[in-house]
């Protein structure tokens, strides 16, 4: 009797709890509350200068247009991919889709949101300089290195010619010494690996600066291809057999905007910003170039020149109308 007597004196507090729940059969909802906004973002940061540029052109508009603040996480690319896979990391804007081996797997297992493609356009080879290109009409692929030979004389070897591959330890950099043999280059050419990016961007600035012939391995987006005119090398179209094999042109990588998917669904504003953020290598190598003229400038420096003086147009392109005023003003 105590027993039901206890009940019946608890049982008002349970219908009035029961009669405040914000189940959907209760109040009426046809499904959970929308998660809630995060205003505290975290980038991506696997460690190259581009998506450090990225990143403050992102996070900049984050900041003026959405009222965020914004930090990045560095770690190296499998673990990048993994932690925004996990929400720890809510944006990466730059997925290099071909050096992830599980990309399309974890993207049809909707393991993460992929809103876009910042660029595609980014290509690596063999170049020469346009005054070199200019000079000489007739050289316009790799095979064509063969008659030209005489214009990039080895120093340290005479009666040799001297082209310059990738740095130690880069796949890329068998690559191209497979594709110096497959052409016969080899038996004019010495394959000559710098010993750093720093050694080799020195090598390539210093015959530009004296005008001098000059043939080496590169990539873009990079400051160097943004601050210099160099022409790429004509080789034959990609095959992704042959390309290990140093027969084929190298391939343009696809280089997406990802968000973890915690992210798009609690922040579909700015995902909707994000999707529409397209640029390309030349776009970048840009950006970069401005750090690398202005001595003690950041990456918010190079992207608040880049939004305002640079390129104004893709603010219109990234924005809607109202955003883009309010970017404008604040910048």
């Amino acid at each position: 009797m105590k027993k039901i007597a206890a009940f019946l004196l608890a049982l008002p507090l349970i219908l009035t709890a029961a009669g405040c729940s914000s189940s959907p059969a209760a109040s009426g909802s046809s499904g959970a509350a929308a998660p809630k906004e995060k205003t505290d973002l975290v980038f991506a940061d696997v460690g190259w200068d581009s998506i450090k540029f990225h990143n403050a052109v992102a996070g900049l508009i984050a900041e003026k247009v959405f009222g965020y603040t914004w930090t990045e996480t560095p770690a190296s690319t499998p673990i990048s991919h993994e932690a925004l896979m996990k929400g720890e990391i809510d944006i990466h804007m730059e997925t290099w889709t071909d050096n992830l081996p599980d990309y399309e797997g974890d993207l049809a297992a909707g393991k993460l949101t992929e809103l876009g493609v910042n660029f595609d356009d980014n290509i690596q080879g063999f170049y020469i300089p346009r005054y070199v290109a200019d000079e000489n009409p007739g050289l316009k692929s790799v095979a064509d290195l063969k008659d030209y030979a005489h214009l990039f004389p080895d120093p340290d070897s005479p009666g040799k010619a001297r082209i310059f591959g990738g740095i130690p330890g880069w796949s890329i950099t068998e690559i191209m010494e497979k594709k110096v043999q497959y052409y016969g280059l080899d038996s004019q050419y010495n394959y000559v690996i710098p010993g750093s990016d720093a050694a080799m961007n020195a090598t390539i600035i210093s015959a530009w600066d004296k005008k001098e012939p000059v043939v080496f391995y590169y990539w873009e987006p990079t400051w160097l291809m943004g601050l210099y005119d160099f022409v790429l090398l004509e080789d034959a179209p990609y095959d992704a057999a042959a390309y290990f094999e140093g027969k084929t042109a190298c391939p343009s990588v696809r280089v997406n905007v990802c968000v973890s998917n915690d992210f798009a669904a609690s922040n579909p504003e700015f995902c909707e910003f994000l999707s529409k953020y397209h640029t390309s290598s030349a776009l970048t190598s840009e950006g970069l170039a401005y750090l690398q003229q202005n001595a003690g400038s950041t990456y918010q420096d190079a992207a608040a020149w880049f939004l305002k003086e640079g390129h104004p147009e893709l603010v219109d392109q990234f924005l809607t109308s109202e955003q883009a005023s309010r970017l404008r003003e604040a910048l």
